[in-house]
């Protein structure tokens, strides 16, 4: 899968950022360690996503282009879909909550997706995905639970240890484990000692219960604030990859995702989604032992103006 990976970085070459490891003497006195945090929120679309939708549609022949893109997300991967699709002229369809955030809905429009929403409280985006596929042809690319995506997602943490070398623990959010299957794989190939961990919401807590029970655990449309890590559970390729890879999975609550947003605004002048910001809260409530040099990927920015201000109120 390295291979796979290393493959992905070659092909997103010019075509995704090189996102910035950004630092901060106040995190590392909080931490008692040298954080670095790999500032994905300033990669296309503004979150890892461009980087797993690019790598597997790049490989799309011109036919399958022509059937159209289908996929199903709350934000991010919608986005990185609509703006890869735009880039090879294909159409794409999007089957999106209709409660996702209005920033990420807006944007995926504006790259031209076809939205279709659904009620999550009465059907599941799988089976609308499902039907659409049957009916029409589309090629489907999931936002998680496919190879290509997770190699493509794993080259943020590759280009982290290209410019970093070595790391004593890297965190990586979880929602469908795309992103943090993949940055184990590249950490444990390139730095074998360094210690990966997965991030979730305590509301939001499947991945953790499967990587501790060793059983795959489901959850219905959590109602966390990191809406980004809503999906139901991990996939049949991420699963495995996490118990493999991964070393351990912790949970933080809906205040400490909050105060790590508010920290990385106010401390850093970074815009942060709450789901972006899982790592520092992690490191900021200490449910981590922090030692070391440590690394954690903001996985994205896209919040919108309603969500920034509750945060930043403190309500």
């Amino acid at each position: 899968m390295f291979k796979k990976i290393k493959a992905a970085k070659k092909r997103l070459k010019n075509q995704a950022n090189i996102t910035p490891v950004m630092t901060s003497r106040t995190l590392d006195r909080l931490a008692g360690a040298r954080i670095f945090l790999k500032c994905e929120n300033f990669q296309r679309g503004g979150a890892f996503k461009f980087r797993g939708a690019y790598n597997a549609i790049s490989q799309l022949s011109k036919l399958q282009l022509e059937r159209g893109i289908l996929t199903h997300s709350s934000g991010n991967h919608a986005q990185a879909v609509a703006l890869v699709g735009s880039i090879f002229k294909a159409q794409t369809y999007i089957v999106m909550p209709d409660n996702a955030p209005l920033i990420k809905r807006e944007a995926t429009r504006d790259y031209g997706a076809n939205i279709i929403y659904y009620d999550a409280r009465k059907s599941t985006r799988d089976e609308i995905s499902r039907e659409l596929e049957e009916k029409h042809g589309y090629i489907l690319i999931p936002p998680y639970d496919h190879e290509e995506i997770v190699a493509g997602q794993g080259t943020a943490a590759l280009e982290m240890f290209d410019e970093l070398k070595s790391l004593d623990m890297l965190l990586a959010p979880c929602g469908g484990g795309g992103l943090l299957s993949g940055s184990a794989i590249a950490a444990k190939a390139v730095c074998r000692s360094c210690r990966v961990i997965g991030v979730e919401p305590e509301l939001a807590n499947d991945a953790t219960l499967s990587f501790k029970t060793r059983e795959l655990h489901t959850v219905s449309n959590p109602p966390t604030i990191a809406d980004g890590t809503r999906t139901p559970s991990l996939g049949k390729i991420t699963f495995p990859l996490i118990l493999k890879y991964v070393d351990d999975m912790v949970t933080v609550t809906e205040e400490e995702i909050k105060e790590a947003v508010r920290f990385l605004f106010y401390r850093m002048k970074l815009v942060v989604e709450p789901s972006g910001a899982l790592g520092v809260a992690a490191i900021l409530s200490h449910k981590i032992q922090s030692k070391g040099r440590i690394g954690a990927i903001i996985s994205g920015g896209n919040i919108d103006a309603a969500t920034m201000n509750l945060i930043l109120s403190g309500r």
